[in-house]
């Protein structure tokens, strides 16, 4: 990587739990940290690649934070070895002995194709190489790839350690045999993956979001407030989390920028609320910001 880190990476062959040996991550923010850390948790070495050496150190504290966490909850985790596999840096050189390397850049579809080339350039023939995307089409990212046949989306969800699921989006370039790997790394993460057919917004994101954006506009309207909207899907329906409060979680920008491509693809049914525009422009982008339709803070 550019520079040396003070913590290194081993190699100890393949990982009991049948996750892939070495995993490259495109992207240290707090989801490509959440995947790295449920990879390495797993008994994979990771390597985390950033924009620059400030943003790479920046990502080595949040899976280190994350690390001492998991070792807390359970103490037969073993924290040296943790913190020895896993290696930050700004060098996709290193992700050349990969066996899988995921794209976790914001979802921004040029962002996207550009650091998946630039993954691509240092990747070994073989690799499989994935998108974290939560609602571009797959077809359109594998259009540039050089090997489409061993791309697809690992579509990851936030918080990455307390989600059990992943979403696996297959284009039709995509190789069976590259789905059936994925599906095995997964449940070797401990999560459920389920597999989707490339459309926009897939399945999770394209239903989450209709609910999202209702929930926003019923907000708009003065139907109820942020708290009973939410109190009515998580007592009415069993919803463990309600739709405003779930996107505060996930980013009001993440989520604007998911109903704008949904919006293109599928029309004026997933027009952003003007609500949800001004928020963002304001700042108020949920728990990452502190504010979003909640006041958040370390204990939220």
């Amino acid at each position: 990587m550019s520079r040396v880190p003070a913590h290194g990476v081993t190699n100890r062959g393949v990982p009991e739990s049948g996750v892939p040996a070495r995993v490259g991550v495109l992207g240290g923010g707090r989801m490509g940290a959440g995947i790295a850390h449920a990879f390495l948790i797993s008994g994979s070495a990771v390597r985390v690649v950033e924009r620059d050496d400030a943003s790479a150190d920046a990502a080595a504290q949040r899976i280190r934070d994350s690390i001492r966490r998991s070792v807390q909850r359970d103490p037969s985790l073993d924290e040296n070895d943790l913190m020895l596999r896993y290696a930050t840096g700004s060098d996709v050189a290193v992700f050349a002995d990969c066996d899988l390397v995921i794209e976790a850049v914001p979802e921004d579809r040029a962002l996207k194709h550009e650091a998946l080339a630039r993954a691509e350039r240092a990747m070994r023939p073989g690799t499989v190489l994935a998108s974290n995307t939560s609602s571009i089409s797959i077809d359109d990212l594998a259009a540039e790839r050089r090997d489409p046949g061993r791309f697809l989306g690992l579509h990851f969800f936030n918080p990455v350690p307390a989600s059990t699921l992943v979403e696996i989006v297959h284009g039709p370039r995509t190789e069976p045999s590259v789905v059936d790997d994925a599906r095995r790394w997964i449940r070797g993460l401990g999560k459920t993956p389920i597999v989707v057919r490339d459309s926009p917004g897939f399945a999770s994101s394209r239903l989450g979001v209709m609910l999202g954006l209702e929930a926003i506009r019923m907000l708009e309207e003065g139907v109820a407030s942020a708290a009973d909207i939410d109190a009515a899907m998580e007592l009415g329906y069993r919803h463990p989390a309600g739709p405003l409060r779930t996107t505060d979680i996930v980013g009001l920008d993440v989520r604007l920028g998911i109903a704008e491509e949904l919006e293109r693809a599928y029309g004026e049914r997933f027009a952003p609320p003007a609500l949800l525009r001004t928020m963002v422009a304001e700042g108020k982008l949920g728990r990452k910001s502190g504010e979003g339709f909640y006041v958040w803070n370390e204990e939220t």
